[in-house]
């Protein structure tokens, strides 16, 4: 089998679903396998899946992806994997089955106990995790089941209790190694991870009472961690890389260097913006909607950046089109959109699990306001992407305002990449070039294939690899900076009003 004919298996399983396609040299991704994942919000606040179902689908596209490689004679050669993050799993190492549905990165309902701890604990963890207190915690919400929960208390007493993330969960299950471990991409979200020293941050662990026991192994993201079970996949090759999807998805863009901004679209928008290898100095609690990644750890050396993030935008879509059935489908949504200039004073806020930016705050709730007898569906369908748009803006400008370099460009990828209504109304109100990567929806799959193969397997280096990506097309900014600056300004104003709707409640005053 010669080296062209050579290939690597890489997953990337998300929050709405999973997918596995191939990786070869050129950086092209093809047999490509996709099922879709549920996600559950039983109440407000709490949003958990099946980790049993999200391991199941895995392996059935993965195998699904297997088989059409090897009618194409692709010779697998590695596997790399890419997963959501800082969802939280606790299973049974016995029978390997998941005890409780995962906590989902969505989930807020341990936002007022974390809260609390927030005055004590914030000003160190920001200055050493890169974040606050925050939200949600994984290990706060195992710790809450290591007392409650009958099934996680035998298994805990009988030393047949695992804990991990997806990226722990899906490399217990996929690798010969059977190890519990996880990578700084991943441990980054989950909040206790130390920046400056890839290691946990073991007094916030005991402040939350989770037992150090349990911890899963720090890896790197590009590392060897065994062998794929060949009676799990089918095949016998290395695992070499595993990532958060979002970080994954800044390197299959060919987001390396210091300076570069890329947002990668899934079911929330994340946007990072890349600062080099030293930890940024944040400190202070002025932006807790905007935090420090750990970018990738690859040769003993770590990258980081700055990253703020929208969670519900690719799944604002999906819930107004299955829930609401305003919609046929997001396709539909952006087509009709394109018909019209403007909103015409509808304004969309994606804030259907809380807000982060400007101001981090759970309670807060999506709206969609400034409606008429004369708006037209086409009207609402711009005003859903323009709230898409300018949230993403605020979180350039927050991650901008805090950073010691100023990003030219976003680079952008994921499944709403491919809207180019979105893209020019980007463009248009963050006032920089949007370029859109060949391929962006599949940016994770290729970002993941690249830490695999980039010590000599496929690629001699990142940049090696990051020379096979092609632009798709630059979407230049079209809106002068007064008009620029009255479309932000109108939709802040509904910014504000949400916030100070959502501060009343906290304040006891709310109906």
């Amino acid at each position: 089998m010669t080296r062209n004919r050579n290939v690597i298996l890489a997953i990337d399983e998300g929050t709405s679903g999973t997918r596995a396609a191939v990786v070869s040299a050129d950086g092209q991704v093809s047999c490509l396998a996709y099922q879709p994942l549920q996600v559950d919000s039983p109440r407000p606040g709490v949003v958990e899946q099946n980790a049993n179902v999200i391991l199941e689908k895995t392996i059935a596209v993965c195998r699904a992806t297997l088989a059409r490689a090897a009618s194409e004679q692709l010779n697998v050669v590695a596997l790399a994997i890419a997963t959501q993050r800082a969802t939280a799993v606790l299973w049974d190492t016995r029978t390997g089955r998941a005890l409780v549905p995962a906590m989902v990165w969505q989930d807020t309902r341990h936002a007022a106990e974390l809260d609390q701890l927030a005055e004590q604990w914030d000003r160190t963890l920001i200055e050493l995790v890169g974040r606050p207190a925050g939200v949600r915690s994984p290990y706060l919400w195992a710790a809450h089941h290591l007392r409650t929960t009958p099934s996680v208390i035998l298994a805990n007493r009988e030393r047949r209790l695992a804990f991990g993330t997806i990226d722990t969960w899906l490399l217990w299950h996929l690798s010969t190694d059977r190890a519990c471990v996880t990578t700084p991409t991943n441990a980054t979200s989950a909040s206790a991870y130390l920046l400056g020293g890839h290691r946990y941050c073991l007094d916030w662990i005991d402040a939350l009472e989770f037992p150090q026991a349990l911890l899963p192994e720090l890896r790197q993201d590009a590392d060897e961690f065994g062998r794929t079970r060949a009676d799990v996949l089918g095949i016998d090759v290395p695992i070499l890389a595993c990532a958060g999807d979002q970080l994954a998805g800044a390197v299959g863009l060919g987001c390396l260097d210091r300076g570069q901004s890329m947002c990668v679209h899934g079911t929330g928008s994340f946007v990072d913006l890349l600062v080099g290898t030293q930890v940024p100095p944040v400190t202070g609690t002025s932006h807790d909607g905007t935090l420090t990644m750990t970018a990738r750890r690859q040769h003993g050396v770590s990258h980081f950046s700055l990253e703020t993030f929208v969670a519900t935008t690719g799944s604002a879509l999906n819930w107004i089109c299955e829930k609401l059935h305003w919609f046929d489908n997001p396709a539909q949504i952006s087509t009709l959109a394109a018909t019209v200039g403007s909103a015409r004073g509808v304004a969309f806020l994606p804030a259907l699990t809380g807000l982060r930016v400007p101001q981090l705050q759970p309670k807060a709730r999506a709206s969609l306001s400034g409606i008429s007898i004369a708006t037209t569906q086409a009207e609402i369908a711009y005003a859903i992407l323009e709230g898409i748009a300018q949230s993403v803006t605020l979180c350039i400008d927050a991650n901008q305002s805090i950073a010691d370099v100023e990003a030219s460009e976003l680079v952008v990828g994921g499944g709403l990449s491919g809207s180019d209504t979105l893209l020019q109304i980007q463009a248009d109100l963050s006032g920089m070039p949007v370029r859109r990567m060949h391929e962006s929806d599949r940016a994770s799959l290729r970002g993941a294939a690249f830490l695999a193969g980039s010590s000599g397997l496929l690629w001699d280096s990142l940049q090696h690899a990051r020379a096979t990506t092609v632009t798709n097309a630059v979407f230049e900014p079209s809106a002068n900076s007064e008009t620029r600056a009255k479309r932000r300004a109108s939709w802040q104003a509904r910014v504000e009003a949400e916030l100070a709707h959502a501060s009343a409640f906290d304040n006891g005053s709310g109906d």
